[in-house]
């Protein structure tokens, strides 16, 4: 596998890694409305800020999501790219699926 597959695929595993995440798949269901500082994500919320952060991270790492300083505090925002991204990849999976599916059903009904 060349080295910018191995790459791609290193960074599939982290986004779809970073989504797995109960907490962090609630951040980003909060995000897709719109940028957020860590006070609005933690608000109404039993997580502390402390750990909005570090979840903030990983979903940064997988570039997911990216913090822009704005004054005092840091508003967060959703990359939809990747989002799509993952949609895309899945797709991909899904039709995968459905031509297996569709062989299978061949093979049963001949």
């Amino acid at each position: 596998m060349p080295a910018s597959a191995k790459a791609a695929a290193r960074s599939t595993q982290k986004m779809f890694a970073a989504l797995g995440d109960q907490t962090r798949l609630r951040i980003v269901a909060r995000l897709a409305d719109g940028p957020l500082s860590i006070a609005k994500l933690t608000a109404d919320s039993t997580i502390t800020r402390q750990a909005v952060t570090k979840h903030l991270r990983v979903l940064e790492r997988a570039r997911l999501v990216h913090g822009a300083r704005h004054g005092r505090e840091t508003l967060w925002q959703l990359d939809r790219r990747r989002l799509e991204e993952a949609r895309g990849y899945l797709d991909q999976i899904s039709r995968q699926w459905d031509l297996a599916l569709a062989r299978l059903r061949g093979f049963v009904e001949d």
